[in-house]
């Protein structure tokens, strides 16, 4: 296989309830930004769509937003609903795997926190608050677009310091 057309999708989901923003803290023993707070989310995994029926022909429909949920249930227990976009980025990981995150919201549906072993600690914040955690790079830009999305109803992209608007 082509390595440079090896890569790892993953989709984070910010869950929206009464207002707030859920972020989560990730574990020390984490390797990638051990003791920050970010969002839920996770890499997708074909055996995810390739074990159920197509849905049209040979292609799969919703697979990312089917992961976001699951990482949702699997890292909070939470079950969501009104899964909507917010921007997506590429990185390139510290073991030189190029990974696309695709940043999704969704709103609280049903379900009382229980975090996964990965996650350490969780808080529900307004947009304000997340400043006061040690968020990894960019989330609190994510977190900015999706609060101007709801008090606007516009669409922006990600922009560095998205807060001073």
């Amino acid at each position: 296989m082509d390595n440079q057309k090896t890569h790892y999708v993953v989709a984070t989901g910010i869950i929206v309830k009464d207002g707030k923003y859920l972020i989560a803290k990730r574990a020390s023993f984490e390797k990638a930004f051990p003791n920050r707070w970010t969002v839920p989310g996770g890499k997708l995994e074909s055996k995810e769509f390739t074990q159920r029926p197509h849905d049209a022909g040979t292609q799969w429909y919703n697979v990312i937003e089917d992961l976001v949920e699951r990482e949702i249930k699997e890292e909070t227990d939470l079950e969501v609903k009104n899964i909507g976009y917010v921007t997506s980025l590429a990185y390139m990981r510290s073991d030189g795997i190029p990974t696309i995150i695709i940043s999704l919201c969704a709103d609280y549906k049903t379900g009382e926190i229980k975090l996964c072993n990965a996650l350490t600690e969780y808080a529900w914040v307004t947009l304000e608050e997340a400043r006061n955690y040690d968020l990894i790079e960019g989330i609190y830009e994510e977190l900015a677009i999706l609060d101007h999305y709801r008090r606007t109803g516009k669409q922006t992209k990600w922009e560095p310091h998205l807060s001073a608007r």
